[in-house]
């Protein structure tokens, strides 16, 4: 049976918020169905996919929370946190001033920095229960690197690229498209470290609060 959570209130908050922000991406999604962006281009961003994932993880989570059920692996949690962290990250130094049909004022801000902020202070606040090990984080990186194939490959044949950055009919073609591809791949793996390093700090630094790591064990383990 899982252990009984750390915060009581987590488990309603995480419902709360998922709730909110799948309000966010019905009302976005309505407008890309009924306007000319169409609901599989709506479906081709990004941002969309890493929301309603993270909308998926903080869901359940809720839901597992409130009725013992078991909670969502960590190494599925790591990975949502990355995929929003890089959302956020990406629209703060580039997106936000790409002009988009898809752009609700009080929506763009809850799925690019509300959400990313939110599931960043889950992890936070409720860190790892196992250590996150290095092969979790490099599997991390097969979501976007298939995103990556996906966008190309559908953008070459309907002619369609969900961000600027992707479409090899701009300036500097596909050389510019994989020096932006290798430039996420960089961030991703870098942001993802920094997320699990983080994540496993707190996990430990809690173990030693509660007793289940002595802190002698804990310092040792620090230098070995």
């Amino acid at each position: 049976m899982p252990a009984p959570p750390a915060h009581p209130w987590l488990a309603p908050a995480r419902l709360a918020v998922a709730a909110f922000v799948a309000v966010a991406l019905c009302f976005s999604g309505y407008r890309a169905a009924s306007g000319p962006t169409g609901v599989v281009n709506y479906f081709s961003y990004f941002t969309v996919l890493s929301d309603l994932a993270g909308v998926a993880v903080l869901g359940y989570g809720g839901w597992a929370g409130l009725t013992g059920r078991r909670p969502v692996p960590d190494e599925v949690r790591g990975a949502v946190v990355l995929y929003l962290v890089i959302t956020g990250l990406f629209y703060g130094t580039y997106l936000a001033s790409y002009p988009d049909q898809l752009v609700i004022p009080w929506v763009d801000d809850v799925l690019h920095r509300v959400m990313p902020l939110l599931v960043l202070a889950d992890w936070l606040v409720d860190p790892p229960a196992r250590r996150v090990r290095p092969a979790a984080v490099l599997g991390w990186l097969a979501f976007p690197l298939l995103y990556l194939v996906y966008a190309l490959l559908r953008g070459h044949a309907v002619d369609w690229y969900p961000y600027t950055f992707l479409d090899p009919g701009r300036h500097g073609g596909y050389r510019r498209v994989a020096g932006a591809g290798f430039l996420m791949t960089v961030t991703v793996i870098l942001v993802g470290a920094a997320v699990a390093a983080v994540g496993n700090a707190l996990a430990t630094r809690r173990d030693v609060r509660s007793g289940a790591v002595p802190r002698g064990r804990h310092a040792r383990a620090g230098t070995g």
